[in-house]
This record gives structure tokens, sequence and C-alpha cells, in this order.
């Protein structure tokens, strides 16, 4: 088979996935006859069925199984319905191989190549990573080749099941009218969560309910834990930053305090760009006149919010705050540092317009000084010792709790940590006081006198914990779950008053009483959606499916009650509105393709269950039902 690869030029290496998922589809690993190193003469009780002779291996099932609990394809729950499914599966498409070898169809090595290098692109081309990607699954080439083989075969017999299909125009226009009918319909909702305040239990009606369902309500297995916490303002607290210590760090970080020469600055910006030189003329003539108001004492803020077009300082009364050299264009830079503090401009041109500029203060470059910046220090300094030290309280208390954790209370104490008590904690049930979901998921983890890892809440606390005690899984007394109880017991009363109320409401309406005094006799509202088709939704409610007894009635009739998601809806058909036949030359060729893949479904199950009985019936099918058995017992165990 290899010799079919040599002739073609070394490409870039890809994964065998893409032939594997592409070209085998389902079987596989399946169809490999004796998977996985299963061979044909092994065991019986290895054996789950026998089609000719080949075999289906109790090992490839498990791997099947494996490999879609890996890959979380179905819940492992459920694992017991889903096998004897995946094997009748396995059994059927084996099956269909069989009998298009035995009615003399053949896959030749060229054929074989061809499909695999059609389904990596032409890409796969390199013999060497073939084989090992091969082998690392646990086949060998002739075997995975055996199955693709067998895969061909299979989807070449079923490929001339399915010839000759023939949609005709009555079908197409019958689909059609299907899929683009709609109905235009009024509706009552009666939902649970709006009927819940009606439903007022007593407490006998509670005990009863818990006595009648107790063996729903079952307290999971609980912890009870003492939990040691880190608080960052209590540590803060504790630290104090001498101010010596501050100023060692002032001299050694000089730079970081040094401010270059900067000035306060506000201006009016009378904007010129793409204006023609006459316009521009009438702003510089604007400007002027501003700024001649400006050294008669008008308000410099009251004039910028007017009329300055700088969106970022206009509104700010043209303040633009401290700025340093470079921070602006050229001749703004020149204005702004030329001027004395409280002095105005002329005119500065730029390529943006025309300003007047007042400086409000000048600062000459300098360094802070140690006062003006000490508090700061202190703070920074702080705040990083603060941090060290409650990792490191932390990492303290989790090595000395785990040599006495029954002495955490004390341990808690000599470090200055606050202590929480947490009783019958559940799987997910937070500590008190601390929302912290990993601590939580920590301490369900816990054996007693366990400890766990110190476990950060937020940015100003770190916490830890210790097993006390586990209080085993046990049936629920009611006041455990009273809450819960109740909680389910209204729900319960509130769908079925809904329903009752569904139920009410729709033998009115058949009575002809009309719809707006039946929702005001149960006070609900009437809603009248858009009109919708079979495959649309109902605005409100959920998919058009709900209410697909409308498309089967008269206008004029009532549809319901029925239930859906927690709600009971009564409907009343208004209006029938029939496809536009306009449109069904567009949607031709997808009516056509939906026809089709219909009746190639219902074919194929007829198809497969013909060619499946036949072998049945001459005994060239052998299903092993005690080794199926014993596989669906160790699943439901």
């Amino acid at each position: 088979m290899f010799d079919l690869f040599r002739s073609r030029d070394k490409a870039v290496r890809i994964l065998l996935g893409a032939v594997l998922s592409v070209v085998a589809l389902s079987m596989l690993v399946y169809l490999i006859p004796g998977g996985f190193g299963s061979s044909s003469g092994g065991p019986d009780d290895q054996v789950v069925a026998e089609i000719g002779k080949q075999e289906v291996s109790l090992r490839e099932v498990e791997v099947q199984v494996q490999n879609l609990r890996r890959n979380r394809q179905i819940p492992n729950d459920l694992l017991h319905v889903y096998v004897p499914q995946l094997i009748d599966q396995m059994i059927t498409e084996r099956a269909i191989a069989y009998e298009a070898r035995r009615l003399g169809y053949v896959v030749t090595d060229s054929e074989l190549a061809d499909a695999i290098q059609a389904a990596s692109n032409g890409q796969f081309q390199d013999v060497a990573v073939y084989k090992r990607y091969i082998e690392d699954q646990g086949m060998t080439v002739p075997e995975f080749e055996s199955s693709l083989r067998d895969n061909l075969l299979m989807l070449r017999l079923q490929s001339v099941a399915m010839a000759g299909i023939v949609v005709t125009p009555a079908e197409i226009q019958q689909e059609y009218d299907r899929v683009n009918e709609k109905v235009k319909v009024q509706y009552l909702l009666f939902s649970e969560n709006t009927l819940q305040g009606k439903i007022q239990p007593t407490p006998a009606d509670l005990n009863k309910y818990f006595s009648d369902h107790k063996g729903s309500y079952q307290i999971p297995e609980q912890r009870n834990a003492t939990v040691l916490v880190v608080d960052q303002a209590k540590v803060a607290a504790s630290i104090e930053i001498p101010d010596a210590q501050a100023l060692a760090f002032y001299n050694a970080n000089l730079d970081q305090y040094r401010t270059p020469e900067r000035v306060n600055v506000r201006h009016i910006l009378l904007t010129t760009t793409g204006k023609s030189p006459q316009e521009v003329e009438q702003i510089r003539k604007k400007a002027e006149d501003i700024l001649k108001q400006l050294r008669a004492g008008a308000d410099f803020a009251d004039l910028a919010k007017k009329n300055s077009q700088d969106p970022g300082s206009a509104a700010n009364g043209g303040d633009l705050g401290w700025i340093v050299r470079g921070q602006t264009v050229k001749n703004f830079e020149s204005a702004a540092f030329s001027l004395k503090p409280k002095q105005l401009s002329d005119l500065v041109t730029t390529e943006y317009g025309f300003h007047i500029l007042q400086v409000m203060d000048h600062q000459d470059a300098h360094v802070k000084p140690f006062t003006e910046v000490k508090n700061d220090i202190a703070t920074a300094m702080k705040k990083q010792d603060v941090n060290q030290r409650m990792q490191a309280l932390a990492d303290q208390a989790q090595r000395e709790v785990s040599k006495s954790p029954q002495n955490a209370q004390q341990i808690a104490s000599q470090l200055g940590l606050t202590v929480i008590a947490a009783q019958k904690l559940g799987p997910s049930d937070p500590v008190p006081g601390l929302v912290a979901p990993a601590l939580s998921t920590a301490i369900a983890a816990l054996k007693p006198n366990e400890v766990s890892q110190p476990v950060a809440i937020g940015d100003q606390r770190i916490a830890l914990a210790v097993c006390t005690a586990i209080v085993p899984a046990h049936p629920a007394e009611f006041a455990d779950v009273a809450t819960a109880v109740r909680r389910q017991y209204v729900s319960e009363q509130a769908l079925k008053l809904a329903a009752e109320d569904g139920a009410k409401a729709a033998a009115e309406l058949k009575s002809g009483k009309d719809i707006a005094a039946v929702a005001k006799e149960f006070g609900v509202e009437v809603k009248s959606p858009e009109p919708f088709a079979r495959v649309g939704a109902i605005e409100g409610v959920g998919p058009a499916s709900v209410l697909d007894a409308a498309f089967h009635s008269a206008p004029g009739a009532v549809v319901g009650p029925v239930a859906v998601a927690g709600q009971t809806v009564v409907a009343k058909l208004v209006e029938k509105i029939a496809s536009d036949p306009s449109q069904l030359a567009g949607q031709r060729d997808a009516l056509i393709a939906q026809i089709k893949g219909r009746r190639q479904q219902e074919r194929m199950s007829l198809f497969e269950d013909s060619v499946r009985s036949r072998l049945v019936q001459e005994g060239k099918i052998k299903i092993h039902k005690d080794v199926i058995n014993r596989l669906v017992a160790s699943y439901q165990s």
C-alpha cells in the first residue's frame, strides 16, 4: 500500500486526524477487523457479535465507550442505555459492508489511496508519519486500511440504495406550503411564576409534602472546618514605616521625584483646518475680538466655554492642566513657556488654527522635597510589606496547623489571624462571610485534620482551612430543608393551578366567550404575537411547534391548553396566511434537497433493517446477548 504514496512529492506533514474524521466517519475504530489486538479466534466471552467471519469484540465497544466518556458526548449515568444502541449500530454498519462484499463490490488499492489523499486535500504524503500515526492508535496499517475499505464499501452500497429518488412538482409545492404557511393567533399565558403568590401553604401542607417526598431530600456529605483568614487591613495596621526608611528609599530613587519644567495653561482655539483664505481671515478677526475682550477684563473661562473649538478643554474653560515641553506643537509650546503667570498671549497660529493662551502657573525643573512625597513613599512601602507579610503569615499558619490541626484556634490567635468556624458545609456551600468558591472547593476535598493550601480571596485576604469533622450523607430532617420543601411545594401547586386555569379558560373560549373577557376574568393579558410559520418561534412562548395544532385548524379554533416550560398557553387562531407563490422559485432547490434528505433517511432505515434481517435469517449474524448484558450491567453499577 505504501507504494501508492511514493510516486507523489513529499509535502507538509499533517495529522491523520483529518483522514480519520472525514474518510472513516463513525466506523474508524469498530470496523477494524479484530480491533485493537482482539483476534478473530479470541474467547467467546470477548466477542459481542459475529458478521460472517468478522467479529465485533468487547474491547472495540469499550474503546468506543471510553471515547464518548472522554469527549463528554453522553452522561455517565446514561451509558447503560446508550451502549446497546452503540453495539446495534456497529453490527448494522458492519453488516452492510459484508453485504457489499458479498455482492461483488471491491475497493482497489488505488481507490483507497485516492480516498485518503482526497480526505487530506492531497497534503498527506509522508509515509513514515502515516505509518507511525496508525501504529500509535494501536493498529497495524493493514488493519486500518481494511477498516477504510469496509467503510467505502458501505458507502457505495448505500449510495446505490439511495439512487433514483424523484421529487415531483406537487411534492415541492406541498413542502413549500408546509414550510411557508403562517398563522396568526391570540393567546393567554398562565405562568407558574405569576401564580406562586396565590399559594399559601400551611405548616401541615408542608409537613405532609415532606413526608410524601422524604426520599427526595437527602443531605450530602458535609464538613466542619476551622477557617483561618489573613486580613490585609489587620496586617497593615501592625506595620509602621519609619521616616528614616522612607528617606533612604527617597535618596536611592531621586529620579522618580524629578519634575521637569512645566506650565499650567488654558487656551481658546478657533480652528482653521480646511477653511478658505477668506474664511481664515474672518476667523482671525473673531479671534482678535475675543482677545480684545479678555484684555478688557472679560472672564477667560466663560469665553472659552462659548467660543473655543477644542473639544477636550472648552467645557473646562479652556483648562489644559500642566504640560511639559514636547507635549504640544512648536508654536504653542514656545508661547506657553515664554509667558509669565496670569499673562495673556497674542494670537498664536498653529496648524490647528488661532490660539489665545493664558499661563496660570510656571514651575522650573526641580526635585520634589522629601516632605512632599514622604506619605506616598510610606504608603507604597507599606503596601509591598503588607503583601509579603500576608503570604508569609499564610504559609506559616499552613505549616503549623498541618503539624497540630487540633490547635488551629491557638495558632490563629498567636499569628493575629481571624478565625471562622464553618459548620456543615456542603460541597459548594460558601464559608460564612467569605465569597470564595475556590476555598469551598478546597474544603470539600479535605479529610479530617487535613489542611488546605492558602487561597487568595480578592487582593485583601488569604484563607486556609482545616477539616475538623465529616458529617456523612444522611436523610434530611424537615428543619434542614424547610425552605427547599416550601419552594418545591409552591412551584408544583402553582404549576397545577396554571394548568387548571388554562383548562378553564380554554373551555370558556370554546363556548364562544370573548378572549378579552376571559383574560380579564383570570387576570392575564391577551398576547397578539406576529404571524409565525411552522419552523418559526412564538414571541413569549417558544418554538412554533408548541401550537402546531393551529396549522391544522380553521380560524376561530381554540388550541390548548398546552404546557410549556412552567407555563400553560391557550390560543385562539385568528388567521391562516397562505404561502406566497412568487417566492417558490427561489426556494425550489432547497426544498428538493430537504425532501430528498428526509426520504433518504427513511429509505436508509428500511435498507439497513432489510440487510440486517436477511443476514440474521441466513445465520451470518450471531449476537452474543450474554456478553452484551454483562457489559451493560457493568455500566449500570
